[in-house]
């Protein structure tokens, strides 16, 4: 299903009510920036088109008030919907005075909000889901290869975003894409001129991952030897994309807090700090919200990466991508092997489509590429591995130990992945170390 046309900006200091209009406008299928603070409401607004303002009116420090006044005189045409836990007859005067157009009272129901929201509206914002103009044909954007719903959607995001530097947070399971769709927004939009610098945090040992970001003064410890900028000096104008995001330590997550609060940069051992505009990209196949709970990754932080969110769908929920990517990496393999008549069988197609790819468009990729070496002419169900096809009849796994069912998926994922530990231990929701001993 197609967003509506129209971008809203939530502004509220309790991430809990954020995140509750905002599941709310979802339901509506509006499309939503959140914001924590009247400063940070203001550098969404300069960088992105909003059609309606929702904002508080008691926060800390510089209060709701003040940001519809702002609005009012520097961006005239944004409609203003005030929500509050404080009601009374002389602020309302004084929002509506100010120029809102609306007045919520905490706590509301869904469908108290998006009556409010539709009167609050433009009427050429609210442009149906319905009357969206669907491309009904092959799609290439990018890289990104799809004709679903979910591609669309995940496109229309991309369209969005690709031209301000708000703070994007993409997050999806493993082999969805994810890098993918942080170049898309990239090279796609206005910046494209600029950096884009890719920095995988898992696969950086966690006493050097600061160094690398931040960079180091020379004598700032063992071993520096000279000055040396970090990533994001390196990306400066451009954009950083921060992968697996969620495996970073605190110390890491503290500084990077301090980069997208000030947009300053200070490297390790250094005093002075140096001020930075880039466009910070960050992306996990963890539940972030979950890291938040236990401990393991700063609420703070989550709040200010999760300004624009972006979910890659898994494989298996747009199957009817699954032919037209098939065939889009056999013509790549295919001019890359010099096999150019290669083709796919109408059977081979339908057991690609029948399979759910736990390793997703990545997995699909490898077992394109593996039959293309493995064939000499078309593409059939020979050469497709064992696995994909109908098992022979065999004992229910019901009567099967938990260790031999076990056995059997991890041997299935690793085939899936040509034995890379690494990302069978990411489809497992395992360490490599976990997955180390069970494999022996």
């Amino acid at each position: 299903m197609a967003l509506k046309k129209a971008n809203i900006l939530i502004v509220d200091d309790d991430y809990d009510m954020l995140e509750l209009v905002q599941r709310q406008l979802q339901e509506q299928n509006f499309h939503s920036y959140k914001a924590a603070s009247v400063v940070e409401a203001i550098n969404i607004l300069k960088y992105n088109a909003v059609d309606l303002l929702i904002t508080d009116l008691q926060m800390p420090g510089i209060g709701g008030m003040e940001l519809i006044k702002y609005v009012e005189e520097h961006f005239p045409k944004v409609p203003k919907l005030v929500i509050t836990g404080y009601p009374s007859i002389d602020g309302a005067l004084r929002a509506m005075k100010s120029g809102a157009l609306d007045y919520l009272v905490k706590p509301f129901t869904t469908e108290e909000l998006k009556t409010s929201v539709e009167k609050t509206l433009p009427k050429k914002s609210l442009r149906s889901e319905d009357n969206t103009p669907s491309t009904g044909k092959s799609m290439v954007y990018a890289g990104i290869v799809g004709q679903s719903e979910e591609i669309e959607l995940l496109i229309d995001l991309i369209e969005r975003v690709k031209n301000n530097r708000a703070t994007v947070l993409i997050q999806g399971e493993s082999g969805t894409g994810k890098e993918l769709v942080a170049r898309a927004i990239h090279y796609k939009g206005s910046f494209a001129a600029n950096p884009f610098i890719a920095v995988n945090c898992g696969a950086i040992p966690e006493d050097l991952l600061e160094a690398e970001l931040f960079g180091y003064k020379k004598g700032a410890f063992t071993g520096a030897n000279e000055n040396r900028d970090g990533f994001f000096q390196a990306a400066a104008r451009g954009t950083i994309f921060l992968d697996e995001i969620g495996t970073a330590s605190l110390t890491v997550q503290t500084r990077l807090l301090r980069v997208l609060q000030e947009k300053e940069v200070r490297r390790i051992g250094e005093q002075k700090a140096h001020k930075i505009e880039l466009r910070i990209i960050a992306a996990t196949n963890s539940d972030l919200q979950k890291m938040v709970e236990n401990g393991s990754f700063r609420e703070d932080l989550y709040y200010r990466l999760n300004v624009m969110h972006i979910e890659t769908p898994p494989l298996r929920n747009h199957k009817s991508d699954i032919t037209l990517l098939a065939k889009n990496f056999l013509k790549k393999y295919a001019a890359e092997y010099a096999k150019p008549n290669i083709k796919f069988t109408p059977k081979a197609l339908q057991v690609l489509e029948r399979y759910d790819w736990p390793g997703n468009v990545r997995e699909l990729e490898n077992v394109v590429q593996r039959a293309i070496i493995m064939s000499e002419h078309n593409i059939d169900i020979e050469q497709l591995p064992d696995y994909f096809k109908y098992p022979a009849p065999t004992i229910s796994s019901i009567s099967k130990s938990l260790q031999q069912v076990e056995k059997e998926h991890i041997l299935k994922i690793m085939a899936s992945v040509d034995n890379n530990k690494t990302r069978a231990a990411e489809i497992l929701q395992i360490d490599r170390k976990t997955l180390r001993k069970k494999l022996k």
